[in-house]
C-alpha cells in the first residue's frame, strides 16, 4: 500500500496539503462502502461481523475518480467556474457518493445519510446492497447526468451537455476500457461541433490505468507518440499527468489542469475577439496512474495493485479469511480516518472547507433540470392539410411536420436541436433547413450545402454520437428530436434502454425536474423501403422501446400528416418520456382534418364511422390497424368488401397510441375492457400492424376477445420490389385482409371459396406486373377511398 502511517503528508506542496486529506478521505469512504456494514470510523478492531457479507463493488478506477475530483474542486474554488463532472467508468460510483457525501450534497439530498457516525454507516451499508443503491453511477447520486450501467457514451454526454451552454465546462472522465468502444472511440469527433462562443467546454480526462476486467487496455499500451497523434488528429491537445508518488502527482495534476483552464478562457476569449482559429485544438488530460492506487499492493503473495486484480475487490475472503481481515485494517487504516473527520463522524475543517459553495458540482441546477424551460411552440392547426373527402388527396406526412419545426425552432432558438444520421433531408425536413444550417465547422468547398458553424441540425454519420449528443442535451433541460431509417433506430437500442431506466429512475427523486423527452421521429420505414431491400426493412424498434418501463415508454403510429402533426406536439410538450413516433415521408393518402385528427389522436384509438358499414347494425367483422401504410391497406380492403359484399357491416379501427392495447393496470395509457370492447365490439378483428404480429398479441392478450382477433404485419418477408409486393409478402395488402375477414362471418361460408379466389387472383396479377413493369399496377398505385365523406367523423374510444 502507498500510505502505511501517519506523516504521509511528507513531500506534499505546501497549498495541496488538506487536498490531499480530503483525496485520502474520499478513498477511505469508497473502499469502505464496498465492505464495512458497521464499525465506520474504526473506533474497534475489524470483526468479521463488520463486514458485508456480498462484496460487491469496483475499486481499481476509484483512486484516479476521487483524485480528479478533488482537484477540479480546487480549480473550481479558485476560478469560480461554473462545472459539471460526468464519469465515464461506470462502476466507480463509489468514489461519486463519497465525494457528494463529502461535499454535504449527498446528505442533503438523501436525509436518512447525514453528515454523521450514523449516515457514514448508512452510506456503507446502502452500497450495492439490498434496498440501497447500485455500485454504478444511477440519479441518486447529485450532480449526475450519466448513467454508468453501460460503458461508451460519457463524451457524447458531455458534449451534448455542453451545446447552448456557453459558461459552463463539462469534466469528462474516461475510462481506457470504455475507450475501447464503438461509441467512444467516435465521441472524439465531438470537438469539431462545438462553437467556441454558443457552446460550453469539454474537458476529457483519459484514465489511463491499464486494465479492464483481466486484459490490458489498448490506449494504455500505446506509445506517447501514437497516443499523441491519435487525440490531436481529433482536435485535442493531450497534456499528461503521470505518477504513482502522492506528492509528484498532486503537484502535476494542480499545474496541468491550471494551464488547461487557461488554455480554455484563452480560446473563449479569442472567440470573443474574432481572433484564433475557428477550431483550435482543444486541451485534455491523460491521466495515468496505477489501477487500485492505494489499495493492497499484494494479496496472496499475488500482485494487485497496479494490474487487472485490483479492478473490482482487491481482498475477496475477509469474512472467512483471517489474514484478508487484517489486511483489509490495515488497508483502511492507512488512509487515517482518525485525521479526517471527527469522533462525531463529520469531515474536519480542514477538508469541509475544501467543496465550492456555490458551484459544488454535485449541485449543478442543469444536471437536476432546474434551469429547464418549456419551448415556446406553434399551433399545429395551423399547419393542418384541408381537403374534402377522407383518403383521396396525397402528402408527404413529414414534409408537412417539417413546417411545424421550423418554426418552432424559429421560436426557440437556442433551446432545440435535431440530430439524423445524415437523412434530415431524405426524411423530407428540408424546411427546418430554411432557418438554420447543418451544424458544420471543418473545411468548406463549393457545392455544400447550407452549412454552418451555428446550425441547429447535427448530422453526423453515427447513431450513437446522434444519441449521446441529444441526451446529453436533455439531461441538462433542453429540448430535441432524433430522425432516423427504422431498420437502424437498432444501432441504439441499448442507450435507449439505459436512457429509459435512468428516466424511470429520476423520477423517485423530487430534487430531480422531470426533463424533457427524448423524441424520436422514425420513418423511411419498412413499408417503403422496398427499394432499398431486406436490410433496411426491420419495424422492431417499437418492440423494443415499448418493453421498456410502462411509465416512460411511448410509441405512436399516427395514420396521415394532421395526426402527426398534433403526436409530434404533444411528444415536444411532454417530459420524461421516450416518445417513438413512426411515420412515412412518401406521399400517401390523407384521412382526418384538422378537428378530427386532433380529437383522434387525444383518444389514442377510435373507430372511423366514414369508412365503416356497421352504423345501423352490429358489426360482423372488425378491421383494425396501426400504421400508415397498414391503414391505407385497411380501408382499401373495406372499400374492397364494400364492392363485392354490400350487405357485410364492417367497422373500421385506426390505433395511433399503441400503449392504448394495454390493460390500465398494465401501462398508464391503457383503456378499460369495457371502452375497448365499444370499440373493437365483440366481433373477429382482423388487425393490419405496421411491425411485428405478436407486439398486438402480447400487448392484447389479456383483453376480451382477444381470441378472435388476428394480427397481420410484418413477418420479415423482403427483398428490393414494390410497396404493393411489400404489403403481400407480408399478409398485409388489401386482398389478404378481406379474405381473411371474410373467413370470421360465418353466414359467408358459402361464398368464400370463389371470392377468396378472386382476391388471390388480383393479388398474383398485381405481382405480375410489378416484376414485369418494376412498379405496382395503376389500380393499386392510383388508389383512392371511392365512397368518402365530407366530415371524417371519428367515434371516441371512450
Amino acid at each position: 500500500m502507498t500510505r502505511t502511517m501517519p506523516g504521509s503528508e511528507t513531500g506534499i506542496r505546501d497549498d495541496l496539503v488538506d487536498l490531499d486529506a480530503w483525496w485520502r478521505a474520499a478513498n477511505y469512504l469508497a473502499a469502505a462502502q464496498i465492505y464495512l456494514m458497521d464499525n465506520p470510523l474504526l473506533t474497534e478492531r475489524l470483526r468479521p461481523e463488520h463486514i458485508k457479507r456480498r462484496l460487491i463493488g469496483h475499486w481499481g478506477t476509484v483512486p484516479g475518480v476521487t483524485l480528479t475530483y478533488a482537484h477540479l474542486n480546487r480549480v473550481i474554488m479558485r476560478t469560480g467556474q461554473e462545472m459539471l463532472f460526468v464519469l465515464g467508468p461506470g462502476h466507480g460510483a463509489a468514489a461519486l457518493t463519497a465525494a457528494t457525501w463529502l461535499e454535504g450534497t449527498y446528505s442533503l439530498r438523501h436525509p436518512e445519510v447525514g453528515q454523521n457516525l450514523a449516515g457514514m454507516r448508512e452510506l456503507f451499508r446502502q452500497f450495492s446492497f439490498p434496498g440501497g443503491v447500485p455500485s454504478h453511477a444511477s440519479p441518486h447520486l447529485p450532480g449526475s447526468i450519466h448513467e454508468g450501467g453501460e460503458l461508451g457514451y460519457s463524451l457524447a454526454h458531455a458534449t451534448g451537455a455542453a451545446l447552448d451552454n456557453p459558461n459552463l465546462v463539462v469534466a469528462c472522465m474516461i475510462g481506457d476500457g470504455e475507450a475501447e468502444t464503438a461509441a467512444l472511440s467516435t465521441s472524439w469527433h465531438g470537438s469539431m461541433f462545438l462553437d467556441r462562443v454558443t457552446d460550453g467546454t469539454v474537458l476529457p480526462i483519459l484514465h489511463l490505468n491499464g486494465y479492464k476486467i483481466a486484459s490490458p487496455t489498448l490506449l494504455a499500451r500505446m506509445s506517447r507518440g501514437e497516443l499523441d497523434a491519435m487525440l490531436s488528429a481529433q482536435g485535442w491537445e493531450p497534456m499528461y499527468v503521470e505518477g504513482s508518488d502522492p506528492a509528484e502527482v498532486h503537484a502535476r495534476y494542480a499545474d496541468v489542469l491550471d494551464e488547461a483552464m487557461e488554455r480554455i478562457r484563452e480560446i473563449r476569449d479569442d472567440a470573443e475577439r474574432g481572433l484564433g482559429p475557428r477550431d483550435p485544438c482543444r486541451p485534455m488530460i491523460v491521466l495515468a496512474t496505477p489501477k487500485g492506487w492505494t489499495g493492497p499492493a499484494m494479496v496472496d503473495d499475488v500482485r494487485v495493485e497496479g494490474t487487472f486484480r485490483a479492478h473490482q475487490v482487491p481482498l475477496a475472503a475477509v469474512r472467512e479469511n483471517p489474514e484478508h481481515l487484517a489486511q483489509l485494517e490495515d488497508w483502511l487504516r492507512s488512509y487515517h480516518p482518525e485525521e479526517l473527520f471527527d469522533a462525531a463522524g463529520h469531515p474536519v475543517d480542514r477538508i469541509a472547507g475544501l467543496h465550492p459553495q456555490g458551484r459544488r458540482m454535485s449541485a449543478n441546477r442543469s444536471a437536476h433540470g432546474h434551469d429547464s424551460a418549456d419551448l415556446r411552440l406553434p399551433c399545429p392547426t395551423d399547419y393542418s392539410l384541408r381537403f374534402a373527402t377522407p383518403g383521396t388527396e396525397s402528402a408527404e406526412a413529414t414534409r408537412v411536420l417539417g413546417d411545424y419545426l421550423r418554426d418552432a425552432l424559429v421560436e426557440n432558438p437556442r433551446n432545440l436541436l435535431f440530430f439524423s444520421p445524415d437523412e434530415h433531408t431524405s426524411n423530407r425536413l428540408d424546411a427546418i433547413l430554411e432557418v438554420t444550417g447543418r451544424r458544420w465547422r471543418e473545411r468548406r468547398i463549393v457545392g455544400d450545402d447550407r452549412l454552418s458553424p451555428d446550425g441547429r441540425v447535427f448530422e453526423v454519420l453515427s447513431e450513437h454520437l446522434c444519441q449521446g449528443w441529444l441526451e446529453g442535451y436533455l439531461l441538462t433541460g433542453r429540448h430535441g428530436v432524433f430522425s432516423t431509417y427504422e431498420a437502424f433506430a437498432h444501432v441504439i437500442d441499448s442507450m435507449v434502454v439505459q436512457h429509459a431506466k435512468w428516466l424511470h429512475m429520476a423520477a423517485e427523486f423530487p430534487w430531480r425536474e422531470p426533463i424533457p423527452s427524448l423524441n424520436y421521429l422514425i420513418t423511411s420505414h419498412v413499408w417503403r423501403q422496398d427499394h432499398n431491400g431486406a436490410s433496411h426493412q426491420d419495424p422492431g424498434f417499437i418492440d423494443h422501446v415499448l418493453s421498456k418501463r410502462p411509465e416512460v415508454s411511448r410509441v405512436y403510429l399516427p395514420p396521415d400528416a394532421n395526426c402527426l402533426l398534433h403526436v409530434f406536439d404533444h411528444c415536444l410538450r411532454s417530459r420524461g418520456r421516450v416518445n417513438v413516433v413512426v411515420a412515412g415521408k412518401q406521399p400517401a393518402l390523407q384521412y382526418l382534418d384538422d378537428d378530427a385528427a386532433r380529437t383522434h389522436c387525444e383518444r389514442g384509438l377510435g373507430v372511423w364511422e366514414w369508412a365503416s358499414t356497421d352504423s345501423d347494425r352490429p358489426a360482423e367483422v372488425v378491421l383494425a390497424c396501426a400504421g400508415d401504410v397498414p391503414t391505407q391497406e385497411t380501408l382499401a380492403a373495406a372499400a374492397l368488401l364494400r364492392d363485392t359484399v354490400p350487405d357485410l357491416a364492417v367497422r373500421v379501427v385506426n390505433v395511433v397510441d399503441l400503449a392504448r392495447l394495454f390493460p390500465p393496470d398494465r401501462h398508464p395509457h391503457g383503456i378499460s375492457d369495457a371502452d375497448y370492447r365499444s370499440v373493437f365490439t365483440d366481433a373477429p378483428v382482423i388487425f393490419a400492424f405496421h411491425g411485428y404480429p405478436w407486439l398486438i398479441h402480447r400487448i392484447a392478450y389479456r383483453r376480451p376477445g382477444h381470441d378472435g382477433m388476428h394480427v397481420h404485419g410484418f413477418t420479415d418477408n423482403g427483398t428490393t420490389t414494390t410497396p404493393f409486393s411489400m404489403c403481400a409478402m407480408n399478409g398485409i395488402d388489401r386482398f389478404t385482409l378481406a379474405a381473411a375477414a371474410l373467413a370470421e362471418v360465418p353466414r359467408m361460408a358459402a361464398q368464400l371459396a370463389p371470392l377468396t379466389e378472386q382476391f388471390a387472383a388480383r393479388r398474383e396479377a398485381a405481382d405480375v406486373y410489378a416484376r414485369r413493369y418494376g412498379v405496382d399496377p395503376p389500380e393499386i398505385a392510383d388508389w383512392r377511398w371511392p365512397q368518402g365523406s365530407a366530415s371524417p367523423d371519428v367515434v371516441a374510444a371512450h
